[in-house]
């Protein structure tokens, strides 16, 4: 589980702080969870995507520090903002299981559709499966919000 979250918050690192996220992606991947935490906690200070989805998902699963699903709500809606794919996928997870948020299957559908229009299968999968526990109005209004965000991103 380690290797896969290193692996998922690694997904496309760039700019200046590459040095910076590097070095915190080694330390986790060393089980040295304090300086990984610190050095990505500094970059998400600065707005930098992958380090937030990181802390997300070092809150997430609990290294290092307190499993805590809304603390990694929190994070994963600050990188999902950016555009950051996998963000989205698990800020949508957290919303179609309410954890960390309110259960909210419009929420979910969105982020899910938001992920898989950028290409991933599993969000794509994911979303199909909670239309079934959803309206033909909760759809509707999840596809507006998904047509908003994009429209926004233009």
């Amino acid at each position: 589980m380690t290797k896969g979250l290193a692996f998922a918050v690694a997904l496309a690192v760039a700019g200046p702080a590459l040095a910076d996220f590097q070095d915190a992606l080694s330390a986790y991947d060393a089980g040295d969870y304090e300086t990984a935490y610190e050095e990505w906690h500094a970059l998400a200070q600065e707005g930098d995507a992958e380090a937030e989805a990181a802390l997300a998902g070092m809150h997430l699963v609990g290294a290092g520090v307190a499993q805590d699903f809304g603390k990694a709500a929190q994070w994963y809606r600050r990188a999902a903002k950016q555009g950051h794919a996998v963000a989205r996928l698990n800020l949508g997870e957290l919303y179609s299981t309410g954890r960390g948020v309110p259960r909210d299957y419009v929420q979910a559908y969105m982020w899910l559709g938001l992920a898989a229009a950028q290409g991933s299968a599993w969000a794509d999968r994911r979303r199909a499966e909670i239309s079934w526990s959803m309206t033909l109005a909760q759809i509707a209004e999840a596809e507006d919000l998904i047509r908003a965000w994009q429209a926004r991103a233009k």
